[in-house]
């Protein structure tokens, strides 16, 4: 199993460039999107994760809003950076150094542009996304440029993460299961959580109340079974990763949440 398949699994639960910011003629009038208000995130929001793979510390990923809007199709966005990076002595043998951009409506809460730039090994991949919500279309520039059908408020990998902590998570009864789509690699995929219940969990920062959530990952690729993954985010109106822990094929990871900045609430720390 590759670190790069790994790396691609967080993401996708958390869980990344030119553009230009002139109005489309091409689109339709703003009033057509949906407006969703939310008070989960902000502009200068930090988060920093180690990443661990048994008992070897292996990665660290970060994830920040920027401070400043960008206007992009004559709309205003969030510029959102993740990026992860090996560390130890795992970057001595095989370095990784990704990084992740999406630019998402802060109305609709949907991306107008997405970046993946990944140095991985040998391994490197530069690939952008344009997004059209009126006309539901994706326009992929790599080495080719090519368009693709996508649903209707289809998200990208880095912006699922941020919409998923706008719906309604605490209100979720045991078993209820939640689906995004995502597109990715140039195909639709259905991001899919299911809410466990509530735990309380103990990390370096303290303890925390937290939901429990089970993605729903492939099979076969990467994890032995479809529920490998369980992730816990903040009971509050944050919703902040604070916890992923994933069986693999080979192997097991475990990120967990170590900084944070410029949060809309106080996380619900349980007092000592």
């Amino acid at each position: 199993m590759s670190l790069r398949s790994v790396v691609i699994s967080m993401i996708l639960i958390l869980g990344v460039f030119a553009f230009t910011a002139n109005k489309n003629p091409n689109l339709e009038e703003v009033d057509s999107l949906r407006k969703i208000k939310q008070s989960s995130f902000k502009k200068g929001e930090f988060l920093r994760y180690d990443v661990s793979y048994g008992f070897f510390d292996a990665a660290q990923a970060t994830l920040k809003v920027e401070p400043s809007s960008k206007e992009i199709n004559g709309r205003k966005t969030m510029h959102i950076v993740g990026k992860g990076k090996s560390t130890g002595t795992l970057r001595w043998f095989f370095k990784v150094d990704d990084r992740y951009e999406t630019y998402i409506d802060e109305e609709a809460i949907l991306p107008w542009k997405f970046v993946r730039h990944v140095r991985e090994g040998g391994y490197k991949l530069d690939r952008n996304i344009d997004f059209n919500h009126y006309s539901n279309e994706a326009t992929v520039f790599e080495k080719d440029t090519k368009n693709y059908a996508v649903k209707p408020n289809s998200q990208d990998l880095l912006s699922a993460f941020y919409y998923a902590r706008t719906l309604d998570l605490q209100g979720a009864k045991v078993g209820q299961e939640f689906v995004i789509n995502t597109f990715f690699d140039m195909e639709m995929y259905p991001l899919k959580i299911k809410f466990l219940g509530k735990e309380e969990i103990e990390t370096k920062l303290g303890e925390f109340k937290c939901l429990k959530f089970r993605p729903m990952v492939e099979k076969g690729r990467v994890f032995k079974e479809e529920e490998d993954m369980t992730l816990w985010i903040s009971d509050d109106e944050n919703k902040v990763p604070i916890r992923l822990k994933a069986d693999l094929l080979v192997g097991a990871i475990k990120m967990d949440l170590i900084e944070f900045k410029n949060l809309c609430e106080p996380l619900n720390k349980i007092d000592d």
